[in-house]
């Protein structure tokens, strides 16, 4: 072999010195690279094994940070409940979260991994969080500043506890109180769940001037991911049966369940989830047509579509029965990022196969991996991946806790005042020698913040999180010599016997989630109906109705003197005291109708022709009594 000349050799250290200056600088990791360079740059250093990693979330149960390394992970979540432990505190989420970041960031290319979670009113999961009412509440206030101000300060809370990403929110647009969802809809009319998708502003931040639609953003460590769910018509299915099929025209999906599509992706909402739904009996999970065809090529969405938990296994019945189609139906329909949550072995293994067999193209890979990369650069997680310790403070604080009482009363809607109009029951005098509470309802926080709420069923009792519960507020609002005595479900003689001046009666339902809360009765939880009967017989009455929906009430409104719709008011009880005494008036109105017999469902307010106990918008309202400040 020859000597090598002088300007080869002079050749080869200029190309082993680009070699080293390309390994010392990456793109991907300058901000002041424009996105498309990052993204592009990152994309070509990428291995198929780090790409499928990009587009598998696991369950933080089964996610360690050997794990995220060994597997390239790229985003982990907690399921409802699934907490680092019981009463954590936000140090000990943070500890959680950043210990998995740091097995993401350990990896040959250190791309950080996203963390989900469903903040679906407040930071439900977690010990302490400010509980907000869930959206068919907000709905009656047809107030879109106050839920961007909710998402504003969930946001804020989220981040407290080291996490960048919310599974909220719901534009679900419930057509039937049997589905067991309802409580997360904002309204049976698509006009309001739009309004109400100013809560992707306030979770994400305001929109930069000029922006793109379709286009992801999030401002900045305050805000969080948002994610808008579930595409699409989870809310029309038959009977109100959950994950069940929506059997309605085209005209019709596009009119009644899209619209709230078009408005977060005008926001910026960064990803959007998959029904488990079908839309006349095919599955959402499985839609080419309307994941890629319509959300990503005629909207022009560039975030990422993320599936639903084990929404994969879904698309065949039973789940899981043919993975190896699963997988492929539902990568090939558009889906980026699969909430595997806990096999994802089998996942990675299946999709990895798939793509060497050139099953699936690798073009679908990388558009994948593209739009999951855009949104962990808009939200600047490459800069900033681990946790803000300076946050902790923002979970639960009184700043919130107020917000939220505001949104309780604002949520009320005042359904009957008086047995007569001229004699109203409400505001009722907080003086008064000895008054009656009872109900189920009334000492119990749990059944106050319903589903989704520290456990994904909700839980009952007083011992869940912080708050107050409506009998507490009762005793903080009422004048000192006012004696308040409770009973659950007092008999009519004790009622009788004890000359109270009034009773307030607090029923409703039992926390439920999802498939659990599908009714098809809709009655209040016993003792209920016997409490109503009791105390209302007896004395004057006004009862508080705590629901996820419209429930049974005909049968007993005619004997109580007034009656309100609570929803499920969450952890700030006083918000309800705040109107029942007049402090407040109530304005709420009707965001659902509320039928008189459930043989009458589906109605809803623009069916042609509907005989409903009240009617959609109905809501009585009430002055603020001055002396009462």
């Amino acid at each position: 072999m020859g000597r090598m000349s002088i300007p080869m050799m002079g050749f080869v250290v200029l190309c082993l010195w680009a070699v080293v200056a390309e390994g010392g600088y990456m793109k991907y990791k300058d901000p002041k690279q424009p996105l498309g360079v990052r993204i592009k740059d990152l994309l070509k250093r990428m291995t198929l094994e780090e790409k499928i990693g990009q587009m598998t979330q696991i369950e933080r149960a089964v996610a360690t940070a050997d794990v995220m390394k060994q597997n390239f992970i790229g985003s982990v979540l907690s399921g409802g409940g699934s907490v680092p432990a019981p009463k954590a505190t936000a140090q000990v989420w943070t500890n959680m979260v950043d210990g998995i970041q740091k097995g993401a960031l350990s990896t040959r290319l250190g791309i950080p991994m996203i963390y989900g979670i469903d903040a679906v009113h407040g930071h439900n999961n977690v010990y302490g969080a400010t509980i907000f009412p869930h959206n068919v509440g907000l709905g009656v206030t047809r107030d879109p500043d106050l839920v961007k101000r909710i998402g504003a300060a969930t946001a804020l809370e989220v981040r407290a506890t080291g996490i960048p990403y919310a599974f909220a929110p719901c534009i679900a647009v419930c057509r039937n109180p049997r589905w067991g969802r309802c409580y997360e809809s904002y309204s049976e009319d698509y006009r309001i769940v739009k309004t109400m998708t100013e809560i992707i502003p306030g979770l994400q931040g305001d929109l930069p001037a000029k922006s793109k639609n379709g286009v992801p953003y999030v401002g900045g460590k305050t805000k969080v991911a948002a994610c808008a769910k579930h595409f699409v018509g989870d809310g029309g299915t038959k009977n109100g049966v959950d994950e069940s099929n929506t059997i309605i025209s085209s005209n019709d999906l596009f009119d009644i369940h899209m619209p709230a599509y078009y408005d977060s992706l005008r926001k910026g909402v960064s990803t959007v989830m998959v029904s488990y739904s079908s839309w006349n009996g095919r599955k959402m999970h499985a839609n080419r047509d309307l994941i890629t065809g319509f959300l990503k090529n005629k909207l022009k969405f560039r975030g990422f579509v993320i599936s639903d938990w084990q929404g994969l296994d879904r698309i065949t019945d039973p789940p899981h029965a043919n993975y190896s189609y699963s997988v492929q139906a539902g990568i090939t329909a558009g889906i980026d990022m699969i909430m595997v949550p806990e096999n994802y072995r089998e996942f990675i293994d299946t999709l990895t196969s798939q793509v060497k067999a050139n099953i699936i193209p690798m073009s679908r890979i990388d558009d994948a991996v593209k739009r999951i990369l855009r949104v962990k650069f808009v939200m600047g997680l490459f800069e900033n991946p681990m946790s803000d310790p300076s946050l902790a403070n923002q979970l639960g604080s009184q700043e919130h806790r107020d917000l939220a009482r505001e949104a309780v009363r604002k949520s009320l809607v005042l359904l009957k005042n008086g047995k007569t109009p001229s004699h109203p029951l409400l505001p009722l005098p907080k003086k008064a020698p000895k008054i009656l509470v009872a109900g189920t309802h009334a000492d119990n926080l749990g059944y106050q913040c319903g589903g989704w709420t520290i456990q994904w069923q909700g839980v009952a009792g007083n011992d869940l999180t912080v708050g107050t519960t409506i009998l507490s507020a009762i005793k903080k609002t009422v004048d000192p010599s006012t004696e308040v005595v409770y009973q659950q479900n007092p008999d009519a003689n004790f009622v009788k016997s004890n000359k109270f001046s009034y009773a307030i009666v607090v029923v409703g339902e039992v926390p439920y989630a999802e498939m659990f809360g599908d009714s098809s009765n809709l009655t209040i939880t016993e003792p209920g109906p016997s409490t109503i009967n009791n105390v209302c017989g007896a004395v004057k009455c006004v009862v508080v109705v705590v629901s996820g929906r419209p429930v049974v009430m005909e049968p007993y409104v005619a004997k109580m003197d007034a009656l309100v719709a609570a929803w499920l008011p969450g952890t700030e009880g006083q918000g309800v005291t705040d109107a029942l005494f007049g402090d407040y008036g109530f304005t709420g109105k009707l965001a659902r109708t509320w039928f008189k017999s459930v043989d009458q469902l589906p109605m809803n307010f623009d069916d042609s022709h509907n005989d409903p106990l009240f009617h959609f918008g109905f809501g009585l309202t009430t002055k603020p009594v001055k002396a009462n400040y």
